[in-house]
C-alpha cells in the first residue's frame, strides 16, 4: 500500500471523522459532542479531521458537518452514530442523511461505523460510573 493509499483508509490524511448524536433543544447536552469531537481529535493528532453534527434539532447538521470534512481536504468521511443502539437512527435516518450530504461532493466517499452499543470500552465506562456512584453514596454525597 502506498502513501497516498494510506491517506485515504485511515483516520487522519485525508479521512475524517464525523460524529453524530440526536440533537438536543439544550445547549449543554450538544456541547457534550462537541466536547467528545475535540478528545478524539486530540487522540487521532492535530492533524485529524474530526467533526462533530447533529441528526435534527441542532447545528451543525450533518450535511454542513459533511462539508466541513471536506472543506479540510477529506475523501472519505466516517460516520461514527454516538448512539447506544443500532436503532431505527441508526440504521436508517443516519445512512439516508449522510448519503443525501455525500451527494453535494464528488468523489467523497462515506462509511458508517458501529454505534457504541456493548464495546468493550462502553462496558468499562458503566462499570467506572457505577463504581464511582457507590462511592459517592457510601460516603454520603450526592
Amino acid at each position: 500500500m502506498s502513501d497516498s493509499d494510506a491517506d485515504t483508509r485511515h483516520v487522519g490524511g485525508r479521512g475524517a471523522v464525523l460524529l453524530v448524536d440526536h440533537g438536543s433543544r439544550r445547549t449543554e447536552a450538544n456541547a457534550l459532542l462537541d466536547e467528545v469531537a475535540a478528545l478524539v481529535k486530540q487522540r487521532l493528532g492535530a492533524r485529524s479531521i474530526v467533526e462533530p453534527a447533529h441528526m435534527e434539532i441542532a447545528d451543525p447538521t450533518i450535511a454542513q458537518g459533511f462539508t466541513r470534512c471536506v472543506e479540510q481536504g477529506a475523501t472519505t468521511v466516517v460516520v461514527h452514530p454516538f448512539m447506544l443502539a443500532p436503532g431505527r437512527h441508526v440504521t436508517e435516518d443516519l445512512p439516508r442523511l449522510v448519503a443525501e450530504a455525500a451527494e453535494l461532493h464528488d468523489g467523497v466517499a462515506f462509511a458508517m461505523a458501529a454505534p457504541l452499543g456493548s464495546h468493550a470500552g462502553v462496558i468499562d465506562a458503566v462499570i467506572d460510573r457505577c463504581q464511582g456512584a457507590l462511592l459517592d453514596a457510601q460516603s454520603g454525597k450526592d
